[in-house]
């Protein structure tokens, strides 16, 4: 089956002799690396198509008169084919799609964050003391208004005022954080 005469219309012996390999034992071939490919169709063609350049290539083996087909020898190689191919896959790291990546959830960037703290920490240092008092124990420790109220010793409604208005500080000093000031 190596490069014969050439026969009409530019085609060779050996072209004709795969061809007619192809007819023959295509669709076996096809079935068998289907099955060992988990319905994979694209991996089973090619594996297919590998199994027939694997006989292109030994010639001998399909000439023998030791058997009276040479479909055992095809599926032979074929399966070992379809395991080497399923070793090769699994030795390998999954390939990641873009539909999978379309879906990831997208996690904030720690450098982000860190940059956007120290934004906000020098912000609040603008701030007066009696804004910041309120802002660190309302805001950032969590106290209830009448918690800050008592520990500041003055009304629950100075504590209310003066958080508003060291959050609308805030939001001059940081403009592209006012959505988060809101």
């Amino acid at each position: 089956m190596t490069a014969g005469t050439t026969l009409t219309h530019g085609t060779t012996t050996a072209e004709h002799e795969l061809a007619a390999l192809q007819r023959e034992h295509g669709r076996p071939l096809f079935a068998l690396l289907l099955r060992l490919c988990d319905g994979d169709r694209q991996r089973a063609e090619d594996l297919v198509q590998e199994t027939l350049v694997r006989a292109w290539q030994h010639p001998e083996a399909l000439r023998a008169t030791d058997f009276d087909s040479v479909r055992p020898w095809l599926l032979t190689v074929a399966r070992r084919l379809a395991i080497d191919a399923r070793r090769a896959r699994q030795a390998r790291p999954a390939e990641v799609g873009d539909a999978v990546l379309e879906n990831a959830r997208v996690m904030s960037d720690h450098a982000e964050r860190a940059a956007a703290m120290l934004d906000v920490r020098e912000a609040v240092k603008t701030l007066t003391p009696e804004h910041r008092e309120v802002l660190v124990l309302v805001y950032f420790q969590g106290a209830s208004v009448a918690e800050a109220a008592q520990a500041l010793g003055i009304p629950p409604g100075t504590v209310k005022s003066r958080a508003y208005y060291a959050l609308r500080a805030l939001r001059r000093v940081l403009p592209g954080y006012a959505p988060d000031l809101r």
